[in-house]
């Protein structure tokens, strides 16, 4: 008993110094060392480079984003291009990969979120398990992704910690795991906090609601700061349905027992400036008119690759966030190089049609009453029967009509409303991009990828590998990196204070 505490103790002096030496580091003025896990392409990592910090490595194990990490922070180095799995790669391994110090000095915070998928079924008692005994658990596939993420903490030792995921989180298969991450942290020695942002908030011509959590060594912080809102728009009923989902589990309900780490939203008020909407974020890129593309043939199925830059439109005056967008620090564009669009024949004349705010019943709508006056035009033509439900009639409603259920699929499409943010734009675009067709009817048209990043807060500099499919779903996983900026600034503030305060105290 005596040999462990006193190895406890040693361990403990030896992180103590290790914080110590971070925390003079900073003070002397050297830029905050970031470590991004499950980086993506790099929204939170692009959020905390803009607010001051230096992104010095990141995991992925998605071969195009972990690419688009390295080509957009590391200048494409190889090593820091390498798609790796955390599960398979050590903090010792990936110091030693990257050529960087020890484990326990080399970063001062680590970001990221684990997918809360892997540790949704674990339960509180076996979490704190996990925080006193990983290695109980490390073969453990429900909480593998959360143990390499708690390891990763506890080998280096952050001062602060970063996490994003959606407002689920919060109430995912019974769990409140924000608060379950929460404990876990605080029993590793952090303050720790969790609460709800939206993106148009913050700047970011976007409407994405997510959770954030932050946390900071004890010897730095005893509370927990979040940015201030910026923006001001009153939010669709839905977000504060989905909200109110995500807080059943807070305290006052009988799955969460004791304090919450939960903080209420910073204060929203109406006179703020209005948030930027999604005429704002993307009419100065070029004009795509779908149907005249297909009609010259230079719209054809296949995979659309980044090779041709187009400027930018001359008839129209780039506004504050466009100019932001073009000339981000270190991500300047001229033009842009991924501004394609998928191929839509059949729906290009209904998107024309369809109304801003329309979703799939009005375009279902819409759609049947442009077959029957397609159906009564080749009756007019021909004197041949064209019996309905027969061969013809059917070749004919499939060229006009999607085939889903308005029923059953009711928010699959969205046509964009031009004076107002768009709805969340989710990973699912590496699919189609149905949910954001372009509120310009003379375009007629799905969203294109750098319309996508306009949207996420992406710099036209900022480029995504691969082609058309997977840049939009790095696009679509990714934090806004505006949002990203506000957390990471706001935080960087509060280090500072901290430091300012601590100089009082020894003077």
């Amino acid at each position: 008993m005596k040999s462990s505490t006193r190895r406890k103790s040693g361990r403990t002096e030896d992180c103590d110094l290790i914080i110590r030496q971070k925390l003079d580091r900073l003070q002397g003025g050297a830029k905050p060392r970031v470590l991004d896990l499950f980086s993506g392409c790099g929204g939170l990592s692009l959020g905390f480079h803009a607010a001051g910090y230096e992104i010095v490595a990141a995991i992925d194990h998605d071969a195009d984003a972990a690419l688009s990490h390295g080509l957009n922070f590391h200048d494409g180095a190889e090593k820091h291009c390498r798609a790796r799995d955390i599960t398979a790669t050590s903090p010792a391994r990936l110091v030693t990969d990257l050529g960087l110090s020890d484990v326990a000095s080399a970063f001062d915070i680590i970001i990221g979120g684990p997918p809360c998928q892997a540790f949704a079924r674990i339960g509180r008692s076996k979490l704190r398990e996990v925080a006193e005994h990983p290695e109980a658990f490390r073969h453990d596939p429900r909480s593998s992704l959360y143990i390499e993420y708690i390891r990763y903490v506890e080998k280096c030792l952050p001062i602060a910690i970063v996490m994003e995921n959606v407002p689920d989180i919060m109430n995912f298969a019974g769990h409140n795991i924000a608060e379950e991450i929460a404990e876990v942290l605080e029993r590793r020695g952090y303050v720790a906090r969790y609460t709800l942002l939206n993106a148009a908030f913050y700047g970011v011509p976007q409407m994405r609601e997510r959770m954030f959590l932050v946390a900071i060594r004890k010897e730095v912080a005893s509370v927990i700061w979040f940015p201030e809102p910026t923006h001001w728009v009153a939010l669709p009923p839905g977000y504060d349905g989905t909200r109110a989902v995500a807080l059943k589990l807070l305290p006052g309900q009988e799955s969460i027992a004791g304090e919450s780490h939960y903080s209420p939203p910073p204060r929203v008020i109406a006179a703020l400036p209005k948030a930027v909407t999604a005429r704002e974020a993307i009419e100065d890129l070029p004009l795509l008119d779908a149907r005249a593309l297909v009609a010259a043939g230079k719209l054809k199925r296949g995979a659309r690759r980044f090779t041709e830059s187009i400027g930018y439109r001359s008839d129209v005056n780039a506004g504050k966030y466009a100019r932001k967008m073009r000339e981000w620090p270190g991500f300047e564009a001229t033009g842009v190089k991924d501004h394609v669009i998928r191929y839509l024949p059949r729906d290009f004349p209904l998107f024309a049609r369809m109304n801003a705010g329309d979703q799939y019943p009005e375009a279902h709508y819409r759609a049947q009453n442009m077959f029957r006056k397609a159906l009564a035009a080749v009756k007019r033509k021909s004197d041949a029967p064209f019996a309905e439900s027969g061969i013809d009639w059917k070749r004919l409603h499939r060229q006009i009509v999607p085939p889903y259920d308005p029923g059953k699929f009711p928010n699959k499409w969205r046509k964009m409303e031009p004076d107002f943010p768009t709805r969340t734009l989710m990973a699912h675009l590496g699919k189609d991009s149905y949910s954001h067709i372009h509120y310009d009817s003379r375009q007629g048209r799905t969203i294109s990828v750098r319309e996508a990043a306009r949207l996420q807060s992406f710099p036209d500099g900022f480029h995504f590998s691969g082609t058309m499919n997977p840049a939009f779903k790095q696009i679509g996983n990714a934090v806004p990196p505006l949002l990203a900026k506000a957390v990471a600034a706001r935080l960087l503030a509060q280090l500072d204070a901290s430091f300012v305060s601590e100089c009082r105290v020894a003077s």
